[in-house]
């Protein structure tokens, strides 16, 4: 079983919503000083159900990231988990892209690579939260695809997956080669551990530059973008306390209730 895994660097969505900056002339986010860029978090989870499969069934997993100033002590996380290749898709020109200019740079690289069964994503990325890549690779590559995976099993060469619904979930089995996008339901990530830590550190990623997958310039980065931003902003949150008394707690208790019955609440 040959995987594929795509995995985003993006600023750390733990970090404190104030460190954040906007930059309004050029509809940018300036990413906090001194807060390291970590893997997307429902990315590490694709890594994970990747890994799962491997524990059960061998295989290869060929991780592959898009960005530029790509943090190598970063990117090779997935590496010190238990992947056994890392790709880099690192050029100027794939900067400030949007999902579709992104997907499209991302497919030609899957071709390029060419020989695999499962390509599996993260739901979406933490930090514009589109929800668009995987799907728009699928398009790309005329993939069948299962999104919001909850567990990814193989048997007799075809994926089981547990689709997460609004009420529970569904049972669908596909024929490879397909795309798989997984969320938090899937459950922790695994830590690396020591050795998998000085394993990555040994190994070499393989970056590929515009020439090496064969894409058209136009269609990636900025260039490929189909999505405009008009404007950006931090939304103004407010809120008010309304506190519901009574002469006993009875009373406050009756109180409250003909005020949530009064919002609509009840």
């Amino acid at each position: 079983m040959n995987m594929i895994v795509c995995v985003k660097q993006v600023p750390d969505p733990e970090a404190p919503p104030a460190s954040f900056k906007i930059d309004p002339s050029a509809n940018k986010v300036v990413p906090p000083a001194g807060v390291p860029p970590v893997i997307s978090p429902f990315d590490e989870q694709a890594v994970e159900a990747a890994l799962r499969i491997k524990d059960a069934k061998g295989g290869k997993i060929t991780v592959l990231s898009l960005g530029t100033n790509l943090l190598r002590d970063v990117v090779k996380k997935p590496l010190s988990m238990g992947a056994d290749e890392l790709i880099l898709l690192e050029a100027p020109a794939f900067a400030d892209g949007d999902s579709w200019s992104t997907a499209y740079a991302l497919a030609m690289a899957i071709k390029k690579i060419a020989q695999y069964d499962l390509i599996i994503c993260g739901r979406q990325a933490a930090d514009w939260d589109s929800g668009q890549v995987g799907a728009c690779i699928a398009e790309t590559l005329g993939l069948p695809q299962v999104t919001v995976a909850k567990k990814v099993e193989v048997a007799d060469g075809k994926v089981k997956v547990e689709k997460v619904t609004a009420d529970g979930y569904v049972v669908i089995e596909v024929a490879t080669p397909a795309l798989i996008t997984v969320g938090n339901e899937l459950g922790a990530p695994r830590y690396a551990t020591i050795k998998g830590v000085m394993a990555a550190e040994r190994k070499e990623a393989i970056v590929w530059k515009l020439a090496d997958i064969g894409v058209d310039v136009s269609k990636v980065g900025a260039a490929g973008r189909r999505t405009k931003i008009l404007k950006l902003f931090r939304p103004v949150r407010e809120g008010k306390c309304e506190i519901i008394t009574g002469e006993n707690e009875e009373d406050a208790a009756a109180n409250l209730a003909k005020k949530l019955v009064e919002v609509k609440l009840l």
